[in-house]
């Protein structure tokens, strides 16, 4: 089963060292991690994808929670929360695919970044799901190389992950 775990812990260094070792040490995989400072400078908001049964993530999560740097943390896919994806992808865009490639990138609400005489660079944002739609709608041979970020969520409502 997929988890999406969102952790507020002090920004600074080796925080996301101790986090990634614990994962490591128990021999668990992290599939997308993404951290960034948050509105407080002191702290970072890392957003943590990983898979596993139930009783992984209560253990992971309790260990967590004992690491001195963690502020606090909540499990996403515990309750409504909406999640993002950020995709770069460049692809190839001669002249008379050049219409084709612009009209699927309008589809998916896409924009184009970056022209030159043979490919596109397109941005796109959305679920994991929606990414993974737009790869398929493409020709194997134009993708020349894909970028993501990974999954990103915040909690709908008034849940919010602050101190």
């Amino acid at each position: 089963m997929r988890h999406i775990i969102s952790i507020l812990l002090e920004n600074e260094s080796g925080a996301l060292s101790r986090v990634s070792g614990l994962f490591t040490a128990r021999g668990y995989n992290i599939e997308s991690l993404t951290v960034a400072p948050t509105q407080d400078p002191t702290l970072s908001r890392m957003t943590l994808v990983t898979r596993g049964d139930d009783a992984m993530l209560e253990q992971i999560t309790k260990q967590l929670n004992k690491l001195v740097e963690v502020v606090k943390l909540i499990t996403l896919d515990e309750s409504p929360h909406i999640e993002r994806e950020m995709m770069l992808i460049k692809v190839r865009a001669e002249r008379q695919k050049r219409e084709e490639v612009a009209r699927l990138v309008d589809i998916f609400r896409g924009r184009i970044v970056d022209v030159t005489e043979l490919s596109y660079v397109v941005e796109l944002t959305g679920t994991s799901d929606k990414l993974d739609a737009f790869i398929a709608a493409l020709p194997e041979e134009s993708i020349l190389e894909v970028v993501r970020s990974g999954p990103t969520g915040i909690a709908r409502g008034l849940k919010a992950l602050k101190v």
